[in-house]
Order: C-alpha cells, then sequence, then structure tokens
C-alpha cells in the first residue's frame, strides 16, 4: 500500500477552549489551528479570539486567560471566527489531510453546534458526510495501552510519552502544538499506526470509542455512579453523532475482516 505514510505528510491540529463543558450551549472563546508538513514539520499557527456574546464563567476564564472584557475588546463576532474555522477544518478534510485533536469528539461536536447557532453550514453540511479523517491520540492511548492506571488528560499523556509542551498548557495553540506532539510520541511507541490507511484509521477509532464507552459505562453502573454515561459516538456526539446502526456495522465488518484475516493464517504442521 502507497500512502506515502501519512505521518510524512501534512497534519492539521485543531483546538477549543470554551466557557464550559456542555457542548450543545457553551461558546468557543478561543480556536486555534496548527499545519505541519509532517508530525516532525515545524508549527505554522492561526489562531482566534470570539466575543462570544454572554459572560465567561470565571472558572472557564481562568482556563483560556480570557476574560470577559478582554474577549469583548478583542474578540472577534463568532459567525466570523467559525465560518474561518469551518472552512479550514472543512477543506483539509475534504483533500485527505487527517485532523488532529485531542479528546477529537469535544471540539469538533462543538464547532457543530457553534455553526447551527450562528446560522452556517456545519463541517456535516459542508463535505456531506461524517468529518474525517480525524485522529484522536486520547482515543489512540486508550485503545492501544488500556490497563496503564492513571488519568489521561493532555497533561499526564504529555507526561508519560515525554513531550514538553511550548508554553503553558490550556492556551488553545499551545495544546495543538502538544497534542501533535504526543501522537507523534505514540507513534513512536506503536510504530504500525504510520501505515494504517487514514481511512481505516477513522473507523479504527470509531471501534475503539464505541468499545471503551460501553465498558466505562458499565464500570459506572457495576460502582454506582450516578452520572450521565458516556456518550458512544466517536467524532461526534449529541444530535450529530453517528446512528447506532453506522456504528454496528463499523464493529461487524472489522470482526468479519478479523475472522477472514485468522481463517487465510496457514495452520503449522508439526515435522514430527
Amino acid at each position: 500500500m502507497d500512502i506515502a505514510n501519512w505521518t510524512e505528510r501534512r497534519v492539521l491540529g485543531f483546538d477549543t477552549e470554551t466557557t464550559g463543558v456542555d457542548v450543545t450551549s457553551d461558546r468557543i472563546v478561543t480556536a486555534a489551528l496548527v499545519m505541519r508538513h509532517g508530525l516532525s514539520g515545524l508549527s505554522r499557527v492561526r489562531t482566534w479570539i470570539i466575543d462570544p456574546g454572554i459572560e465567561i464563567p470565571e472558572g472557564a476564564s481562568e482556563i483560556p486567560g480570557v476574560p470577559t472584557e478582554y474577549a469583548q475588546t478583542h474578540g472577534r463576532p463568532p459567525a466570523e471566527v467559525l465560518e474561518e474555522v469551518a472552512a479550514a477544518i472543512a477543506g483539509a478534510m475534504a483533500e485527505g489531510v487527517p485532523v488532529i485533536a485531542f479528546n477529537a469528539s469535544f471540539d469538533l461536536t462543538i464547532l457543530e453546534y457553534e455553526l447551527a447557532r450562528n446560522g452556517l453550514p456545519t463541517l456535516t453540511d459542508r463535505l456531506g458526510r461524517t468529518p474525517g479523517p480525524a485522529i484522536d491520540p486520547l482515543v489512540l492511548d486508550r485503545a492501544l495501552d488500556r490497563y496503564r492506571p492513571g488519568k489521561r488528560r493532555l497533561s499526564n499523556l504529555a507526561e508519560y510519552y515525554g513531550v514538553v509542551a511550548t508554553g503553558e498548557l490550556h492556551a488553545a495553540d499551545v495544546d495543538v502544538d502538544a497534542t501533535l506532539d504526543v501522537l507523534r510520541a505514540l507513534i513512536n511507541r506503536f510504530p504500525e499506526l504510520a501505515e494504517v490507511d487514514l481511512q481505516a484509521m477513522h473507523e479504527r477509532q470509531i471501534r475503539a470509542h464505541f468499545h471503551w464507552a460501553r465498558k466505562f459505562n458499565e464500570w459506572l453502573v457495576v460502582n454506582g455512579y450516578d452520572r450521565p454515561p458516556a456518550d458512544g459516538s466517536w467524532p461526534l456526539q449529541g444530535d450529530y453523532a453517528l446512528g447506532e446502526d453506522e456504528i454496528a456495522d463499523i464493529v461487524a465488518r472489522a470482526r468479519a475482516a478479523a475472522l477472514a484475516q485468522r481463517v487465510d493464517q496457514p495452520v503449522a504442521v508439526s515435522a514430527g
């Protein structure tokens, strides 16, 4: 398969900082896109500040470092920024450039809700399909090293994989660079990822997140936690989630392919 090793081609990193964690109602305050020609390439960074039109909660304002007054003074109207961000992401995906985001289902889903809120075409509308290819180091790390104890925030993975951030994490541009470097370190540890076709990689993450969410929700029930279950859809959730039938089909095709591969394997015959 001649895919020219996707890690050596263009990749686009994406991150947002928001007023909260509810993808359906919270707002994007800052966004960053980082283009690299190869995961080891130099970063070309573009950042935006939005005036979300609402008060930025005190707890949230400490994360992006953008208090309400600053956003009102320096931020641009949401529709202008969202159009530029969405056009760049959809354009990259249409060309087969992977968009890389840590916990991608949050950033991509809140972007869809924000676009719709502002009367703009969503990524799904622009592409005529579910957005992709996307790559999420969080999903891959959970799948490939599932029994490692400890938290898996970006800061945790950066420390585990020996990534030194270019600045203080929780700024969108710094987070994107760290995410790209974590992915590069992850591939150094699991080099087979570099040889996976991007469409296959995308579907692999759909399956991985689905299985993780199912196990996590079972764990919540067994341990008596009263909280909403994890959404089993990736890379979009909520109103934009993949249908259950679509996820089931992806999982079934993977199982069938794995079974066929096992059947096709030659059986070792003892010389004795």
